[in-house]
């Protein structure tokens, strides 16, 4: 529009003056006075259009001044606030990395305490074998006592019955 408005006001300036020139040629020509006055009027009203062009040129550049200023003023803004949202995500980001760093650690230490309590299970089951082996052992040696006292056992009652009958016989 302001484009506009300034061809209009440059093709009124322009027609304004060529109608001067040739007003000033017909008065140097000796024109009527009623062609004079007729030049006058038209010169007025070529005035008074140039005028209100030159007024709307002017509003309309206020206006879209306005606007450019308005539009400057939303646009910093949404800077702003894209700013501060940044910023917010910047630290957001921030903690969440060092929240990730800190279970990296703590998952690290559990890997490790993980891997020596696998070790330490490996060692008692090797113990535990080690136990298993000996108490069979002890078991199968525990028998052979168990099978030994009976079979004492079995002696000596045989040598009691021995001697009891023994006994009399001496005796008498």
């Amino acid at each position: 529009q302001v484009l506009e408005t300034k061809a209009s006001l440059s093709l009124a300036q322009t027609q304004h003056a060529l109608q001067l020139q040739q007003a000033k040629a017909q008065i140097s020509n000796m024109v009527s006075k009623q062609q004079f006055e007729q030049l006058q009027t038209t010169l007025r009203e070529q005035q008074c259009k140039t005028q209100q062009l030159q007024e709307r040129l002017h509003q309309q550049a206020e206006q879209t001044r306005k606007q450019l200023v308005r539009t400057q003023a939303e646009h910093e803004h949404l800077l702003q606030a894209a700013v501060e949202q940044a910023e917010g995500l910047e630290h957001s980001l921030r903690s969440a990395e060092a929240v990730l760093a800190e279970r990296a650690a703590e998952l690290r230490d559990a890997q490790a305490q993980l891997s020596r309590n696998k070790l330490l299970i490996e060692d008692l089951r090797g113990e535990n074998r080690g136990f298993a082996v000996a108490l069979q052992a002890a078991e199968l040696k525990q028998k052979s006592t168990e099978e030994k006292n009976q079979l004492l056992e079995e002696q000596a009652s045989a040598l009691k019955q021995l001697i009891r009958k023994i006994t009399p016989v001496s005796l008498s």
